[in-house]
């Protein structure tokens, strides 16, 4: 720890300096007895001296504020050129100039939820602008910064995983699938154990992440494995993976929930501003980037033949891997798995069979005659009484034969039948119970009569039940006799003008046309009589006088 010379030392030895002679030898004594006194050497004290004579810096009053505008003013227009610029930022952080967003507040202006802004042309210049945009924190390399994260650490082993899909640096192995026309690529599927940090990894080829690929490999994640010092197994409790195919795959998430895993999705960055997607899961991609780093370089000097001896290097790398240290903790990363397992133990992963019966997806189909069924193209021959019946397929990803639900009973397995027999040949299919119950509706039928007087009425119990209908009286409900429609149609006009629209829908033009005496006719003949027939009549007999 440095010594501090007293302030009060430092004044008074400057004042005593200071009465003597520039290059008095009375000065450098009483350098040395200030750092004899002290403890320290002389270039301290003289370094003391220095820093004492400093001056302190002196700012204006108006410091960090234009003289053109108020600091308020100054700070809206601010923040209106920051929001114009994030606003047109795109993915490779280009955006609006400062002297574009000048150049719109003069011009057009701006429109704000307060209404249009506009800035007097010549008042804001380029250099004040991103001046203030720098004090003030509106620029764009502060507003970019992201919001802090929480380290977050599960409490026991398998209660949490994190998932993912990386492409490899091989891209493809140059051993296999020469000469053929091969777009799938060589990806690397992880898992990364929360608590621990121990990692499971593998090699796979796949066109894309596809739930099958995933579900192949979780399976083999969760088993027990062969090889020596790789105790990691069991099924988690929690499984957190991006929001890719995978996690969209309706047979993933089917199989997860059967075997009680809790599926949790990232958040994308589109989701929340200023936040990395690649960030919450970052415990898996660290773990893809120390194997790329540490294992993939070597394979300049051998690449791997083939896939299975791939993934037998990976293997055995991820042995040491997971012998390292751990991150937070003094002992290695599967000494933690194994230390904070849970108190009930961890959970086994099922067999293949019933893992295989989790990803069987159900199909309802219609059995054609021949009791065979069409499943991709490949026709698999069921049992006969299936024929013509709806029947449930339980058709899995990882199945090489058909299992059938008939009747509330699962059979199988079915496999792809042989095709037509040959044209000489003759085989008869093995009668079902459908077919031996309708053989003996069939001879009960042939077999059946009844006797002619049940189509004459001579039988006895025809005439009883004819005698028995007439005796019984029956209480009938009263009856309301049909009335005959009355005639509705009025035989005469209401009054003259309704008799002048009819005469005038009957000549085909209006009456206002008629000359004074025609009209006075009309008149004559509505005064005698209003009845239709014989005003329409009269009216149809003067007017063919007139034409004659």
């Amino acid at each position: 720890m440095s010594k501090r010379i007293p302030v009060e030392t430092i004044i008074m030895l400057k004042n005593n300096m200071d009465v003597l002679p520039a290059r008095s030898p009375q000065r450098k004594q009483l350098i040395q007895d200030v750092a004899d006194l002290h403890g320290i050497s002389p270039h301290s004290v003289w370094r003391a001296l220095r820093e004492q004579n400093v001056p302190h810096t002196a700012r204006r009053s108006d410091m960090n504020q234009s003289r053109v505008l108020p600091k308020e003013d100054m700070h809206k227009y601010c923040e209106i050129i920051a929001a114009l610029q994030k606003r047109t930022r795109n993915k490779k952080g280009r955006h609006l100039s400062t002297p574009s967003c000048i150049r719109l507040l003069e011009g057009p202006g701006v429109i704000t939820p307060d209404g249009v802004v506009k800035v007097e042309p010549g008042l804001l210049k380029r250099s004040t602008v991103n001046r203030h945009l720098k004090q003030m924190g509106y620029d764009q390399s502060t507003l970019a910064i992201e919001t802090p994260w929480v380290r977050f650490q599960a409490e026991h082993s398998n209660d949490c995983w994190h998932f993912d899909f990386s492409p490899s640096d091989l891209k493809k192995l140059k051993h296999e699938g020469k000469g053929k026309k091969d777009d799938r690529t060589l990806m690397i599927a992880s898992i990364v154990d929360d608590r621990s940090g121990v990692c499971y990894q593998e090699y796979h080829y796949v066109l894309g992440e596809d739930a099958m690929t995933a579900l192949k490999f979780f399976f083999a994640a969760m088993s027990p494995k062969p090889h020596k010092g790789n105790p990691f197994s069991g099924i988690p409790k929690v499984l957190v993976l991006d929001n890719g195919p995978v996690s969209k795959s309706k047979v993933f998430l089917r199989v997860m929930d059967q075997l009680g895993v809790e599926i949790r999705i990232n958040s994308p960055a589109s989701k929340e501003p200023r936040k990395t997607a690649a960030r919450a899961k970052g415990k898996v991609e660290r773990s893809f980037r120390t194997v790329k780093d540490s294992l993939e370089t070597l394979y300049r000097f051998h690449e791997p033949e083939s896939l299975e001896e791939a993934n037998e290097w990976l293997r055995t790398y991820l042995i040491k891997y997971n012998a390292d240290d751990h991150r937070s903790e003094s002992h290695s990363r599967m000494d933690d798995w194994v230390k904070n397992a849970p108190k009930e133990g961890i959970r086994a992963m099922c067999s293949w069979d019933k893992f295989c019966s989790f990803v069987r997806e159900p199909d309802t189909r219609v059995v054609e005659g021949d009791a065979c069924v069409s499943v991709d193209g490949i026709k698999y021959q069921l049992l006969p009484e299936m024929a013509c019946n709806s029947v449930t397929l339980l058709w899995g990803l990882f199945d090489d034969e058909l299992y059938v639900t008939f009747n509330g009973e699962k059979t199988g397995p079915y496999y792809p039948c042989s095709g037509p027999i040959p044209l000489n040949a003759f085989r008869k299919q093995k009668k079902t119970s459908f077919e031996k119950r309708a053989d003996r509706v069939d001879d009960l039928a042939s077999k059946l009569s009844i006797p002619r007087s049940a189509l004459s009425g001579e039988s006895s119990f025809s005439r009883n039940l004819l005698r028995d209908s007439q005796s019984v009286s029956l209480d009938l409900p009263p009856s309301i006799p049909f009335e005959e429609a009355r005639n509705d149609v009025n035989v005469e006009f209401k009054n003259a003008i309704e008799a002048k629209s009819a005469i005038a829908r009957m000549l085909g033009f209006p009456l206002c046309k008629l000359s004074q005496e025609q009209m006075a006719k009309v008149n004559d003949i509505l005064k005698e009589s209003l009845e239709k027939e014989e005003v329409l009549a009269k009216i149809r007999a003067y007017f063919d006088s007139e034409k004659k």
